[in-house]
């Protein structure tokens, strides 16, 4: 990804197959790179055939860098989880040994606490009738795996899609999660599981108005007292203008007389990532306003809850 605000910061995962949880964290809107390789063993500088015949202790992971700008860690943790099977203690998919199993590696007490909470949250969402396995273990030295693994899905797509085709990743996943685009758990509403990606520059010029672009791409604000939201009170929900995520509901609206549109509370805290005042007012031209009766025509039905 290389239209980024230039903030890194990294996450370690395993998935299985290095091969597939790097290709599937490429493709986040976000995410900068993703590195595969080796770490939660004991030897230094293991080799792929030492690792996958299971004598070093170590795990394929990949190293996800990404910009925390544009998503959180409590996102990548979803994508995570959206892209394994964390009820197999024995590996992932048709790969077998503790070499393959799913783990998510924490570097800090943050982390740490983040991954304990999504793995918690998930196994209470009733998706999975088995219990949760996956490992969270603290970060140790993180080892890049030999140059001929790292993209493969980019430099060998006809083995990779042969091996992941194959592999029953793809079948189970899809099974799994075939109700994202309903937004619902099992067992009653969930959080938004749609992956919404940023449009590039020259199309969001053409899409959106000159003080919309000025506030989301430039740092620019809007006159306090004299914007599209700041007095709004009718019913439904905001989303980002940029993306279409949801970010705020109506219901935890309130004056701050500041001039601007400001809330409580954010809908999904994992959407929103805070400045330094930690301030939830925002411009109104970073919004946009989904009334209620709007709600199920644009896919945000499970939301209207928030609004009783």
């Amino acid at each position: 990804m290389k239209d980024h605000t230039g903030n890194t910061a990294s996450a370690v995962f395993a998935g299985g197959c290095f091969w597939c949880t790097e290709s599937d964290f490429e493709k986040v809107y976000g995410v900068i790179e993703a590195i595969s390789g080796y770490t939660g063993g004991d030897s230094h500088n293991p080799t792929y055939k030492e690792v996958s015949g299971g004598g070093t202790g170590h795990i394929e992971a990949v190293k996800v860098i990404y910009d925390p700008t544009m998503i959180s860690y409590e996102k990548l943790l979803k994508e995570f989880w959206q892209h394994v099977d964390p009820t197999d203690s024995g590996g992932q998919f048709v790969d077998r040994g503790a070499q393959y199993r799913s783990a998510i590696f924490y570097a800090n007490d943050s982390e740490k606490r983040l991954a304990e909470a999504s793995k918690q949250h998930l196994a209470a969402s009733g998706r999975f009738n088995k219990p949760i396995v996956t490992d969270i273990l603290p970060l140790d030295e993180f080892y890049p795996a030999e140059d001929y693994h790292q993209d493969y899905y980019k430099k060998n797509p006809i083995r990779y899609n042969w091996y992941r085709s194959g592999s029953g990743r793809d079948q189970f996943l899809e099974k799994t999660w075939t109700d994202l685009e309903t937004g619902m758990e099992k067992n009653g509403p969930s959080p938004d599981h749609r992956i919404y990606t940023r449009p590039g520059d020259d199309e969001l010029k053409m899409r959106l108005t000159p003080l919309q672009y000025k506030v989301t791409r430039q740092d620019g604000t809007e006159p306090a007292f004299n914007n599209e939201y700041w007095n709004n009170h009718a019913a439904g929900i905001y989303v980002d203008i940029v993306t279409g995520e949801p970010l705020f509901s109506a219901k935890d609206k309130f004056d701050s007389g500041t001039g601007w549109p400001s809330f409580t509370r954010p809908m999904e805290p994992e959407n929103i990532v805070e400045k330094t005042d930690r301030s939830l007012c925002i411009n109104s031209a970073a919004l946009r306003f989904i009334p209620a009766k709007n709600l199920e025509k644009e896919g945000f039905g499970r939301y209207r809850k928030l609004l009783e």
